[in-house]
Order: structure tokens, then C-alpha cells, then sequence
């Protein structure tokens, strides 16, 4: 405890300037983009509609690098994955609650099969103005089904309804402005775009839930950080009273303009378990775990005359908790292991990834560094077992964009009331600066006698984030994104 004291003292002192999430984490993933989950985001809030329910949000973000502009065929959730979001005991990761997603078929839901446009011709032409419509040609649902350890699943939701991609000004107008760039930073439900109001829903046991295309909301020049740290990102290196790393830095945004797919849920406070366990940072706590998963069928039939099939049980092919873990720790051998194991297991199976950190011996030999390397008991705290831990006992956090909001989260001054860090390792919110946090820790720990500031010099989203469920920016507009120049 002492040490976390020191820590949240020293910190706060200094300016910092972002790591990876979990876009590209392993050979397998890479090839299977649909089920390869971005980032997870799990922070306490007030229910979209009634502001005395407190709830936990969980935000999933899938399917890396989603270009707005893809068509004919956009970007749409599996037809043959089980994507869910496990509430864990913080203490050892098992799931003690799980809700899972399935989503409609991929290859039918069209009005109109006789047309090239998925989107803009069903049974009328012209632009989507409600979910749904005969403009929508092609329409996506999916089904919510909620399972308690040691219960059977019980479905809360079916038939909900995803919106429409941003395919542009002409055919989804109510997304963008009039120059056809996407709308985002809603102050209030009411403010949210017609096609997101449209696909919120709430259930009778008390979630709300969202799926469809968003942002990308992670930011950070991982480009420059896998070119064995470009001086772009380090361009000054050596710690100084001044500053840090990055200090004089140009770093870019490696997901600026691209989407992603995203699923989300908020859950009453009151019906979720509370385990008491010891925070990295911060004071003791109570609360949950958080992490995600993807899973396909066992078997599948590849069919000349149709369809492919699905038998079997479904199998994890990844899963994801804390942002950094397997993309920036875990070696190559162990990283799709690391996808098929259970938070259980990570104690034996992964702790040493933590524990050695290959992070610091690049940082060493990049830049004649002496930093630790071995028996990083305070990176194991962090993501041993790799779950998300949030504290449910504390006041709703602030939202980026909101008064006293710190994209560097306790380290920017940004706690509770009761000194919880607001953000990760606190579970995490959409626009906390996770690269700086993650590298600034590797830096400066196990001892943290001395802070030195690391940090990709990417210190904001391209895209203003929603202050309401769900959360993430709107949607980028395919013909006219934040990758394309200026009007």
C-alpha cells in the first residue's frame, strides 16, 4: 500500500504523453478478423434513461481496421461466432456471469436480392431515414442470452435490430453533417443520431444494449512503436526535469478513420456480484472482473452447393481483458495459447509476461536504458489474472469530454472520491491515454522511486466520444472519413 501511495503522489506530478490494444495480437486472429476483439472498456455510469440507476458499462469493440468505405459488402458481425462478456471474480477470472451475442445471417435479411446495393435500394431508392426501412436492404438482429454460474442461459432479447454502416451523406444522411462527415459527442441521449436512438434497447431484467458499426476508439502510433520504437514516437529519450519520453515527439494515429464493430451493454449495479480484492493502484476495493471472448464451432462443413455448416460445441479462438496484454507482452509462441485459455489459468500458464517484461529490454537496448526487466510483481498486479477489475462500490466515473476528465487517469489527478483511480487499471474508459499509463509504468516500476514519462506522443481520438450509451463515436462516413483530407 505504501508503494501505491508513493506511486499516485509521484505521478500526479508529472506530464506524460500512448500502448497497444489488442488489434493485431496473434497469427490466427490476424487471419480471422471478425472474431479478433480490439479493446474492451468497462466503467460505472447511470443507465441511459434513468439517471438514479447506477450500472456498469461494458463496451466490446471487434474487427480491426473496419474501412467505412467498403463496400458493396460492409462490414457486418459473424453469423457463426458466439461473442460474449464475461463478469469474472477479480480475485482468480473465473466467469460467474456471462451475456452472449449471436447475430443473424450474413448471406440473407436482404428486401432485394436483385440489386448491387446492400444499402439505398430494398424495395424504395433514395436515403435510409429509419432503421429498417425499405431503403435498408440488408438488416442484421441479433439475440441476447444471459447465464449465471451453475444456472441454465436464459434469453433476455431477441430480434434487436443493428443500424446501418455510415455508407455517406447520400445514404445514411443522419449520421453526418452536411459537408458528409460523421456527427459524434452527444451530451444526452436525445442528441445521439435517429439510427443509434433507434437500436438502444432495454431489456426486462434491466440491461440495456446496443450492437453495430462505431469508431475505432483506440488511439496511439503503434505503427512507429513496432519499427522498434521510431524516434517520431521517442524523439526524446532521455528522462529530464523537463519532461520525458516523446516530449518533442510527432507521433500519428495509427486507427484514425478506420471502424470498428461494437457491442455493449450496461447492467444494473445491483444485480452483480461484489469480491472483494486488491487494486494495483489505489485503495482496497470491491467489485468484478471484465473481460471478453469470441468463440466458433468446433467443425465446418464447407458446402459446394450452399452454405458452410456449423457442428460441435463452440471453442474460444480469443478473448481480451486489460488493454497491451497479449499484443504487447505476450511472446509469439504463447499468443494464440493465450486466446484458448481461460483467466484461470494465467497465474501459471502467462504470468512470466508480466513478471519479464520484453517491453523494458527493448526500451534498454533502443535507447541504453537501465530499466527492470525481471520480477515485475507490480505488471503481474495489473494483469494477472488478465481481467479488467472495476470498482463497484465508487460514484460513476467522468466521461472523456467532462469536467476533471484526465486522459492519463489517476496520473492526471482524474480519481474518486475516495481515491480510486477513474480510469484503467480501474477498469477503463472510452479516450483513457492506456499506451502512456502501460509504458510510463513499464519505465518507472517495480519501485517507482523514479517516474520517467513514456509516451507516443498520440494524445487524443479523432473523434469526439458519445457522453451516453453507447459510449463510442459515431460512425465513420465511407465517402468521407478522418483518413480522407479536408473539404
Amino acid at each position: 500500500m505504501k508503494l501505491k501511495k508513493l506511486l499516485l503522489t509521484a505521478l500526479a506530478t508529472v506530464t506524460v504523453s500512448a500502448f497497444a490494444a489488442s488489434h493485431s495480437d496473434s497469427p490466427l486472429s490476424k487471419q480471422d478478423p471478425q472474431t479478433n476483439i480490439t479493446d474492451v472498456y468497462a466503467f460505472l455510469g447511470t443507465k441511459y434513461d434513468n439517471a438514479a440507476i447506477k450500472v456498469l458499462n461494458v463496451v466490446v469493440q471487434v474487427r480491426p481496421f473496419s474501412e467505412p468505405g467498403d463496400g458493396v459488402i460492409y462490414d457486418k458481425f459473424a453469423d457463426d461466432v458466439l461473442y460474449s462478456v464475461h463478469l469474472a471474480n477479480p480475485v482468480t477470472g473465473a466467469t460467474l456471469i456471462r451475456y452472449d451475442f449471436r447475430f443473424s445471417s450474413v448471406n440473407s435479411g436482404y428486401k432485394n436480392g436483385d440489386t448491387i446495393l446492400s444499402y439505398g435500394r430494398g424495395t424504395a431508392l433514395g436515403a435510409i431515414s429509419t432503421v429498417g426501412d425499405g431503403a435498408q436492404n440488408y438488416g442484421q438482429t441479433y439475440t441476447v442470452t444471459k447465464t449465471v454460474a451453475g444456472s441454465a442461459p436464459t434469453v433476455i432479447a431477441t430480434g434487436l435490430n443493428t443500424p446501418p454502416p455510415n455508407v455517406g451523406l447520400l445514404t445514411t444522411p443522419l449520421y453526418n453533417d452536411n459537408t458528409g462527415r460523421a456527427v459524434s459527442g452527444a451530451a444526452t441521449f436525445a442528441a445521439l443520431d435517429s439510427y443509434t436512438k433507434q437500436t438502444v434497447y432495454s431489456t426486462a431484467t434491466g440491461e440495456s444494449l446496443f450492437a453495430g458499426p462505431r469508431d475505432d476508439g483506440f488511439y496511439c502510433d503503434i505503427p512507429g512503436i513496432f519499427d522498434f520504437l521510431n524516434d517520431r514516437i521517442l524523439a526524446n529519450p532521455t528522462p529530464n526535469p523537463a519532461g520525458g519520453f516523446g516530449q518533442a515527439a510527432t507521433g500519428i494515429d495509427g486507427f484514425k478513420g478506420f471502424n470498428v464493430l461494437s457491442f455493449a451493454i450496461q447492467i444494473p449495479v445491483s444485480t452483480l456480484p461484489s469480491i472483494a480484492y486488491t487494486p494495483a493502484f489505489g485503495p482496497a476495493a470491491t467489485g468484478v472482473g471484465v473481460y471478453a471472448s469470441t468463440s466458433r464451432f468446433r467443425s465446418t462443413l464447407r458446402r459446394s452447393d450452399g452454405d458452410a455448416s456449423q457442428s460441435g460445441p463452440f471453442i474460444q479462438v480469443n478473448r481480451m481483458g486489460n488493454p497491451f496484454f497479449n499484443e504487447g507482452l505476450v511472446a509469439l509462441k504463447d499468443k494464440d495459447k493465450f486466446n484458448r485459455a481461460s483467466p484461470t489459468n494465467d497465474s501459471t500458464a502467462f504470468a512470466t509476461y508480466a513478471l519479464n517484461s520484453e517491453i523494458a529490454v527493448l526500451l534498454n537496448a533502443r535507447f541504453g536504458l537501465s530499466l527492470a526487466t525481471a520480477n515485475r510483481t507490480d505488471l503481474a498486479a495489473v494483469f494477472i489474472p488478465e481481467v479488467l477489475r472495476v470498482n463497484t462500490a465508487t460514484e460513476p466515473v467522468r466521461l472523456a469530454g467532462e469536467a476533471g476528465f484526465s486522459r492519463l487517469g489517476f496520473i492526471g489527478g482524474d480519481t474518486t472520491a475516495d481515491g480510486t483511480p477513474s480510469g484503467w487499471p480501474n477498469g477503463r474508459r472510452l479516450g483513457d491515454d492506456v499506451a502512456d499509463i502501460a509504458l510510463t509504468a513499464i519505465a518507472s516500476g517495480p519501485a517507482y522511486t523514479t517516474i520517467t514519462p513514456v509516451g507516443d506522443a498520440v494524445t487524443a481520438n479523432d473523434a469526439v466520444f458519445n457522453l451516453v450509451f453507447p459510449y463510442s463515436a459515431t460512425p465513420h462516413s465511407g465517402t468521407f472519413n478522418r483518413k480522407d483530407p479536408a473539404p
